[in-house]
């Protein structure tokens, strides 16, 4: 009951008693987890509303002749994404889960050491949060938050 993510009005919520028989670490996997998903589903539900307002200007693939306001909203965009763009795509989130998301801090599940937005790994420094009750708030709202984007 004391953990990070267990929130009021439903406490520990475990519908299907999967925590039931599992160890500690069996935990702290399903709750990495549950937080990658979650910051991808926010990442994605971004992504869903923010062409409805915005586009970058100029093209996408410039050797195709494709631009950023032709692309259509929502999923009808992924047909027309050339082939190399999801190449680069998925070499990106490849080279990502290996370089920034591979070893935990502290053994937290979640916490990689790569600060907001993954930016530490690339040398802009943050001091994080000092305060234990700041820290636990924001980690309650950031798996409050993918919770509500996975269900988007």
């Amino acid at each position: 009951e004391n953990e990070v993510g267990v929130q009021a009005p439903v406490g520990f919520w475990d519908p299907l008693g999967l925590a039931a028989g599992s160890t500690n670490f069996d935990y702290k996997r399903r709750r990495e987890v549950e937080i990658k998903h979650g910051r991808v589903a926010m990442f994605a539900t971004m992504g869903y509303i923010l062409p409805e307002y915005w586009r970058f200007p100029g093209y996408l693939a410039p050797s195709y002749g494709v631009k950023f306001a032709e692309m259509p909203n929502g999923l009808s965009a992924i047909s027309k994404v050339p082939a190399l763009g999801w190449a680069q795509f998925f070499a990106f989130i490849f080279i990502v889960e290996l370089n920034v998301y591979n070893e935990q801090v502290n053994g937290e599940p979640g916490n990689y050491g790569a600060g907001f937005l993954g930016i530490r790994s690339i040398g802009i420094m943050s001091p994080g949060f000092k305060d234990p009750e700041t820290r636990k708030k924001k980690l309650n709202s950031e798996i409050a938050n993918g919770r509500l984007a996975m269900m988007a």
